[in-house]
């Protein structure tokens, strides 16, 4: 992962709106070696822990309303209040999350999505590593909640990430 997410660095600059097609090129650079359909929207239903994700006949159209309605409103995340930052990271992470328009690395494309809207935003590569025992239950109640349209706990989860990430940094 820290291969594709050095290329991405290099790749998208910090006024840049990033696109569906792009979700897909992060996740092929990611993956390409890994997997023949890396950067591929999924053919099948998947689900986790009961929880079933958006239907595979679905994620090109949700994909698309993804793009006009999250990454056009979001991207490039160079706001100036950090509320607004908590928000864009939020909602965007939470919605790629629920669409899962691939088979496997899902969760981890869009820690890369955000990370990169957070350097858009001035602040340093994100440290989800904080995210496990009850923060990681906290974190996928956040996920579910945004269902909802209730992005409060996943703003409470990137809250803690950046915490992290500007004490390590």
């Amino acid at each position: 992962m820290s291969k594709a997410t050095d290329w991405a660095i290099r790749h998208y600059s910090a006024d840049y709106r990033f696109t569906a097609a792009d979700v897909g090129l992060l996740h092929k650079q990611w993956l390409d070696e890994v997997y023949s359909w890396a950067g591929e929207y999924r053919q099948v239903n998947i689900g986790k822990g009961g929880f079933a994700f958006a239907m595979a006949a679905q994620v090109p159209r949700l994909m698309e309303e993804f793009e006009r309605k999250v990454l056009a409103v979001y991207t490039p995340c160079n706001f100036d209040d950090s509320e607004k930052v908590i928000e864009a990271l939020a909602v965007t992470h939470c919605e790629l999350v629920l669409i899962h328009p691939f088979r496997d690395g899902n969760g981890r494309v869009s820690r890369l999505l955000s990370t990169l809207m957070a350097l858009q935003a001035g602040l340093p590569l994100l440290d989800f590593s904080g995210i496990r025992g009850k923060a990681r239950q906290a974190y996928f109640l956040a996920v579910q909640a945004s269902m909802g349209n209730d992005y409060e706990p996943m703003k409470k989860v990137f809250r803690a990430v950046i915490r992290r990430s500007e004490q390590q940094g």
